[in-house]
């Protein structure tokens, strides 16, 4: 039996924000290629997509919010990629922590203390890459494709709200 796209479209947010994280933590983890903090602002949306998910699941009247919501949010993280990969390039500076910063006094204690903490991954090393393109590019491309597929669904999408 076919799930009515009110029920078919949420769970398609939660399959997509599990499959990202899962990639994304089997990469992490099992393959050791260590994220930086770019990277973890990329995953954000895909939990949130979860959420959205689920809040379309557990309340089918709210989808309009939804898949408005999961098209800004896609696009967003679209973007945030965009701005990875100008950093990968160096196309320009990134503008968070990454990589760590010089310090012009330190203490003998914060030296020791530095000394046991491993350092933040710079956001500009590519560890890996598909047809030459890295993580952060592949993600322009699957967040741009989710968020056109949201604003689709959005647009097309004529809602059954379950009596």
């Amino acid at each position: 039996m076919p799930l009515s796209p009110t029920r078919l479209y949420p769970a398609l947010l939660i399959l997509v924000g599990v499959s990202a994280l899962a990639t994304a933590y089997t990469a992490q983890f099992g393959f050791g290629l260590e994220p930086c903090i770019l990277c973890l602002y990329q995953r954000v949306p895909f939990a949130l997509s979860i959420v959205l998910g689920l809040v379309g699941l557990w309340r089918p009247a709210w989808l309009v919010g939804v898949f408005t919501l999961a098209t800004i949010i896609f696009a967003a993280n679209a973007g945030v990629a965009v701005y990875h990969v100008g950093v990968e390039q160096h196309w320009w500076a990134s503008a968070v922590g990454c990589g760590g910063k010089l310090v012009t006094q330190v203490s003998a204690q914060d030296l020791m203390a530095s000394l046991s903490t491993k350092p933040a991954k710079s956001c500009d090393t590519v560890d890996w890459t598909m047809f030459g393109i890295s993580i952060a590019g592949w993600n322009i491309v699957f967040s741009g494709a989710l968020a056109a597929a949201s604003l689709y669904v959005l647009r097309t999408r004529k809602w059954e709200t379950p009596s």
